[in-house]
């Protein structure tokens, strides 16, 4: 196990493997038969393992917790004491066994044959990691959007490993989600050259992963912040639509950039494996006529008051199914123009609730949809 320290950050990285006892069987009844999870730990767990934060990653996140929300670890835990954990989840591209991975069976990269991941398949590769790193329990476990469903599949699959439990913007994806996700793979694997997902060694579908790169942006935003930013101005480095026909509008400038980006940090099979993982999520068909009453840990979930994704009456809603199902569930709405992505834009807006949450000396305290305080027991 090669691993790394940085001392300022009390980081330590490396990949574990989740095939030491045997093979890893996915959902799917398929197998991986060497596989392995990369990680990023910051701080040292204690010996009854009572301080360690599991934080589960977007995505397009990563392990490293300190890349994409560093001011959540940084006001949130004091790593002098505190000990928290990130793993890159299978079918991601930063570490961890992917479809850009050799398959052992051919020795060649997986690409088209990598198979399909689920939720529960991460979260239980991450029961095995956790073991394997000497972890035998989860104070909290955190994430957002396809990080929160990790956290909540945690909760469901797992009730005694785990205490409390947050979620931001996160439940299973309703069908215009489904059928946004359906447009993005599409428009990968209409590229000339997706070649049936076995690319590599070539330039790959760029033009399609920008494409569904760009449309995912649309739904990580808002109108309202669009329109702020960008309106009907023409784009500030190039030409005016109305002056020449290659002219474009600022925000036609702006997903231009986002998609191009895109196209140096992630690759096309990883993106298709996670989104149909992200489709898939749906605990009550894992464990049908009992979900939510397994549930044993406390939770929280955020609903983001301009999230096209997961809009915010339904997370308040599925907060109440939980509450209706015996599950200590608090709710609180996150007031946002930045839409789905203001845990990253505004992770401010987090700080104080986080911080009352995780604070295991308080009583707990339930809050309505407008951010005021109510009584135990009531939910808005």
């Amino acid at each position: 196990m090669a691993t790394t320290l940085q001392k300022n950050l009390h980081l330590t990285q490396g990949t574990v493997s989740i095939t030491n006892r045997g093979p890893f069987e996915l959902e799917s009844g398929k197998m991986l038969t060497d596989a392995s999870l990369r990680y990023a730990i910051y701080g040292e767990p204690n010996e009854e393992c009572s301080n360690v934060t599991l934080v589960c990653h977007a995505l397009s996140g990563s392990s490293r917790v300190d890349h994409w929300w560093t001011e959540i670890l940084d006001k949130i835990f004091d790593l002098d004491r505190e000990c928290v954990v990130c793993f890159n989840v299978i079918g991601s591209c930063y570490g961890s066994t992917s479809p850009a991975s050799l398959d052992p069976a051919t020795g060649k990269p997986y690409g088209a044959n990598f198979p399909q991941v689920t939720v529960r398949d991460w979260v239980r590769s991450q029961k095995i990691a956790l073991e394997e790193l000497g972890i035998s329990h989860v104070r909290t476990a955190i994430g957002p959007s396809i990080g929160g469903m990790q956290a909540l599949q945690w909760a469901v699959e797992y009730p005694g490993f785990v205490d409390r439990i947050v979620a931001m913007g996160a439940m299973p994806v309703n069908a215009m989600g489904l059928g946004l996700n359906h447009i993005q793979r599409e428009a990968i694997r209409t590229d000339p050259e997706w070649r049936g997902g076995d690319y590599y060694g070539g330039p790959g579908p760029r033009a399609g992963l920008a494409q569904a790169r760009k449309l995912a942006m649309i739904t990580y935003k808002s109108p309202e912040l669009f329109q702020t930013r960008h309106g009907r101005k023409a784009d500030r480095k190039g030409k005016a639509p109305w002056v020449e026909e290659c002219g474009r509008f600022d925000i036609a400038g702006y997903l231009e950039y986002q998609g191009t980006l895109f196209l140096d940090r992630f690759d096309a099979n990883a993106y298709l494996s996670i989104i149909r993982a992200m489709d898939l999520f749906d605990p009550e068909r894992d464990w049908p006529g009992e979900t939510w009453e397994r549930v044993r840990a406390k939770v929280l979930l955020f609903g983001i008051s301009s999230d096209l994704l997961f809009p915010e009456h339904e997370v308040r809603e599925f907060a109440e199914k939980l509450r209706e199902a015996g599950v200590d569930c608090e709710y609180e709405q996150i007031v946002s123009a930045h839409g789905h992505d203001s845990f990253l834009a505004e992770p401010d807006k987090l700080i104080d609730s986080l911080k009352r949450f995780l604070d295991y000396t308080a009583a707990p305290k339930f809050f309505c949809a407008d951010g005021v305080g109510a009584q135990s027991g009531e939910l808005a």
